[in-house]
């Protein structure tokens, strides 16, 4: 049941081949202190050497790398948080005007979950920007994550990689693709490959490495600038950042074993911190980030104290590891609220993970009592308990649980719900009208989020419930074309058109869908390789 602690960490290793390839596209030296103070504004002509068309095709080939890694992590609750933070951010960036028509339509703005401990992130070309659990897990306050996700965001906005990559005219588009694909083949090999692959780094002085985009100074103070005013503006606490920078620099200086990535691809600097606290005004206001516990116990941060633990418990899954979050439901130090919350969150979801589940129902209780009264904690604490209900088979419970939060319109709970109706309706009754309600919602919300993989495969999995085989086919195809997974797509679509051509009662418009979505499949797939064809 215990994962082994030395076990390889394949997405890390694609992400030193994703920055190492950018990295090769770099100058290979520094420019000099005056060229560094003339960054080019946005939508000046000397970013075009790297167009919006062409920063979204490489955000997506990477993306498509990532997202078929095991540890990229797809977690609806988590994730949501994450995006309860940064949705605000999106929004107040357009409203300040540093999304211009083109960046704001064309690339996706879309924050995504790693599994891992290390305390990082980091922002990708397409407007994509990955988040670390480690990193999760050590912020104190909502306000301190979403200065990291402002930062970052403001990394895209200001086109800092299209500033960076745009000096090496001599590369195209589909040479970089190749030299990732390149990458990722060797990082899969082990760790002799990816020596080589850093030593290719190395050897051509590039300014990108350490698994993510390294900016210059002048870049970091100005996505340090702009990040504030836009988490600011969309209501943050104006210490977040300095806040953030003062945790950063104390953890690290306390106990950095190579956990703290973050910090060597933005190396603090006393400038940065202490323009970070000139920004709000008074220095040592900053003090708030000693510790989560010690903020107030308003519904906001109870909502982030459960995001906090619940992404402490996942960046590790490791028997002993979720043994010691287990131990935490007898926490005789904890005395705040937060405190108790934070421990209780832990041993709850570690005892689920874990399958112990009266330790389980003791610790969900405790959350439970301690939230009471504050609709957004209690709400946290309300769908770790219908997982885990859902994960020992009970399912009337969780039904019941889950009934105050069915009409909220959120992720989680359509695909807790989902869950739940697929396990409540005996397989005896395909035409169960619990079932058709639920299609119905999934068909509705994959039709406006059609990029959601997870809401897909339920989907899949109801249409087959229902009796429709050709549906059902074609929902799995989608939630492949999702994850970028083009040749299991077309597999999926095939197989439909095979079932459509063996008799018996099919819909016309449900062949005609099918077809219609296996041509454009195709043309993707005939399309990838004349790209990667005339590479050779």
């Amino acid at each position: 049941m215990s994962t082994p602690p030395d076990r390889p960490r394949p997405l890390r290793r694609r992400l030193v081949a994703a920055a190492t390839a950018l990295a090769l596209l770099l100058p290979s030296t520094l420019p000099p202190a005056w060229a560094q103070n003339q960054l080019p504004s946005l939508g000046d002509p000397s970013g075009d050497d790297f167009s919006i068309a062409t920063e979204h095709k490489l955000g997506a080939e990477i993306m498509r790398e990532i997202r078929a890694d095991p540890d990229y992590l797809d977690d609806p609750v988590l994730l949501e948080y994450v995006q309860l933070l940064w949705q605000p951010l999106v929004a107040q960036a357009r409203v300040r005007g540093n999304l211009s028509a083109d960046i704001d339509q064309r690339l996706a703005w879309e924050p995504f979950l790693v599994r891992d401990k290390e305390v990082n992130a980091f922002a990708l070309p397409g407007g994509f920007v990955g988040v670390y659990l480690g990193l999760i897990a050590l912020t104190g306050s909502r306000d301190e994550l979403a200065s990291v996700l402002a930062h970052e965001m403001s990394h895209i906005t200001q086109r800092h990689i299209a500033r960076s990559i745009g000096n090496a005219k001599r590369q195209s588009i589909l040479s970089l693709a190749a030299m990732l694909a390149g990458l990722v083949v060797a990082s899969r090999a082990g760790n002799s490959s990816i020596d080589a692959a850093n030593a290719a780094v190395v050897g051509s002085q590039a300014l990108a490495a350490q698994g993510q985009l390294n900016f210059s100074r002048d870049m970091e103070r100005e996505a340090d600038r702009v990040g504030w005013q836009v988490m600011t503006g969309a209501g943050f606490a104006p210490g977040g950042m300095a806040a953030m920078f003062e945790k950063l620099e104390q953890s690290s200086r306390l106990n950095d074993s190579g956990g703290y990535p973050y910090l060597r691809s933005h190396p603090l600097t006393s400038e940065r911190i202490g323009e970070a606290r000139a920004r709000m005004g008074t220095a040592g206001a900053a003090s708030a980030a000693s510790a989560v516990v010690a903020l107030p116990a308003t519904p906001a941060q109870l909502e982030h104290i459960a995001a906090q633990a619940r992404a402490r418990v996942l960046m590790d899954s490791r028997f002993d590891a979720l043994r010691r979050w287990q131990a935490l439901d007898g926490d005789r130090i904890a005395t705040t609220t937060g405190e108790k919350l934070l421990s209780a969150y832990s041993s709850a979801l570690a005892s689920t993970l874990l399958r112990d589940w009266s330790r389980a129902d003791a610790s969900i209780a405790a959350a439970a009592a301690l939230v009471r009264g504050n609709a957004r904690a209690e709400r946290a604490v309300a769908l770790l308990n219908v997982q885990s209900l859902l994960a020992r088979g009970d399912v009337s419970r969780a039904t019941a649980a889950l009934d105050p939060y069915r009409t909220d319109g959120s992720r989680p709970t359509l695909l807790l719900a989902a869950q739940a109706t697929l396990a409540a309706v005996p397989r005896q009754a395909p035409d169960s009208p619990a079932l058709r309600q639920q299609a119905e919602q999934l068909r509705t919300w994959t039709a406006i989020r059609p990029t959601d993989s997870l809401a897909w495969t339920a989907l899949s999995q109801t249409e087959e419930r229902l009796g429709q085989p050709l549906r059902a086919l074609r929902a799995d195809a989608e939630s492949r074309v999702a994850l970028g997974d083009l040749e299991g797509a077309a597999d999926r679509l095939r197989a439909g058109q095979r079932r459509a051509r063996s008799g018996g009662a099919v819909d016309f418009i449900d062949v005609s869908v099918i077809d219609a979505r296996l041509r454009d499949v195709d043309a993707q797939l005939r399309q990838r390789k004349a790209d990667e064809k005339s590479l050779k």
